[in-house]
């Protein structure tokens, strides 16, 4: 199976989900078409196996979003935690690529993806005001929106990172972390 698995994301980056066949994958695992239909009932099932994966380490880096303090320890975890996604995105980029044309994977992957993004916004939201609520009782304005922006920004470096764009990763990570802490206003 996971030679199965790793021949479809193979053949799903190069061809694109759409052009890819059973016989592309079998050919590249080095099995049989009985294989294949022992665990999968089509590449369609395999992707969404790997959107499965994708989903649930996204759904692991989520939950270690830290509370960002106002202070260089806040910095530092929140550069970790950056790093952390960055690494996770490059194990499953041409998953989440395809993920994000919705045409391509239907509806419901799609939104399983987008419900994701949103968990993930709103444990930013929490993580990025959470010492700023117990500083000062205020939260940060617009926290959610800020939240889904720098995602949005976050999701498009890593694909131009993974898409063998060529950028320093460590560099883009640190801007990245330093784009996020300003942006809720802890600087």
């Amino acid at each position: 199976m996971q030679r199965l698995l790793e021949a479809g994301l193979a053949v799903f980056a190069e061809m694109g989900l759409q052009a890819s066949r059973v016989e592309d994958i079998v050919r590249r695992a080095q099995t049989s078409h009985g294989t294949f239909y022992l665990y999968f009932a089509n590449k369609d099932d395999l992707f969404r196996t790997l959107l499965q994966d994708a989903l649930e380490d996204i759904s692991i880096v989520t939950g270690e979003f830290p509370v960002v303090t106002s202070n260089e320890a806040g910095r530092a975890a929140l550069r970790r935690w950056v790093q952390r996604f960055s690494d996770i995105y490059a194990v499953h980029a041409t998953v989440i690529q395809i993920l994000s044309q919705a045409e391509l994977v239907g509806d419901e992957l799609y939104a399983d993806g987008l419900q994701l993004l949103f968990q993930l916004a709103e444990t930013m939201t929490q993580g990025m005001t959470a010492a700023r609520k117990a500083t000062d009782g205020t939260p940060a304005p617009h926290a959610e929106l800020t939240a889904v922006a720098c995602l949005m920004m976050l999701e498009r470096v890593n694909y131009l990172l993974c898409a063998e764009v060529k950028m320093p990763r460590d560099e883009m990570n640190d801007r990245l972390a330093a784009i996020i802490y300003a942006a809720f206003q802890l600087s």
